[in-house]
């Protein structure tokens, strides 16, 4: 049997080049149709995790206690706040950035809500084993990061709300003020 999207896959030229037809115009079509093609209604917020395959259930089950199950756009980069805000990580900051804009223009979210959790990976590559070597000075990174983070949408986005919070590997989750008092 022939499976076009198997790469070097023993199709007939015709099919192949059928299936990339296809596929081109359906992505044209998506691209390119109306206003009233593109994916409609409203959610809540945008959430923004990091893609610790330990946490994801507890990630919904925060989102759901919050209220706002099946109401959130989600976005994932490792180190969550710190992968918008870390030169480490430049690259990914423009497409958090583009993520927003669609986010705000398809559902017309009103609030971002990032979620950092403990003993992440991305922060140890960033940041260094010491910078995080007390649980005090883990909790001090990521409320630089969650609060520069804030700024950072406040500056292109003052309309929308911004939280923050810090999860334990159990899936508790403690809220960092990030906006400074």
């Amino acid at each position: 049997m022939c499976d076009p999207t198997t790469p070097h896959a023993h199709c007939p030229p015709l099919a192949r080049r059928g299936f990339l037809r296809l596929a081109a115009l359906g992505g044209s079509a998506a691209l390119l149709g109306p206003a009233s093609a593109l994916a409609g209604g409203r959610a809540k917020a945008l959430m923004l995790s990091c893609m610790d395959y330990r946490l994801v259930d507890d990630l919904v089950t925060l989102m759901q206690g919050m209220g706002l199950h099946d109401n959130y756009d989600h976005v994932v980069l490792a180190g969550a706040s710190l992968g918008v805000v870390s030169d480490k990580f430049e690259t990914w900051h423009e497409t958090f950035w583009q993520h927003l804009a669609v986010a705000r223009q398809l559902h017309h979210i009103e609030e971002v809500i990032v979620i950092d959790h403990r003993d992440c990976g991305a922060y140890r590559l960033a940041l260094g084993e010491a910078a995080l070597a007390t649980p005090e000075q883990e909790t001090e990174m990521h409320t630089l990061a969650l609060r520069e983070f804030a700024l950072r949408v406040a500056a292109r986005h003052p309309e929308l709300r911004v939280s923050g919070y810090l999860m334990a590997l159990d899936g508790t989750a403690e809220e960092i003020a990030v906006m400074a008092a």
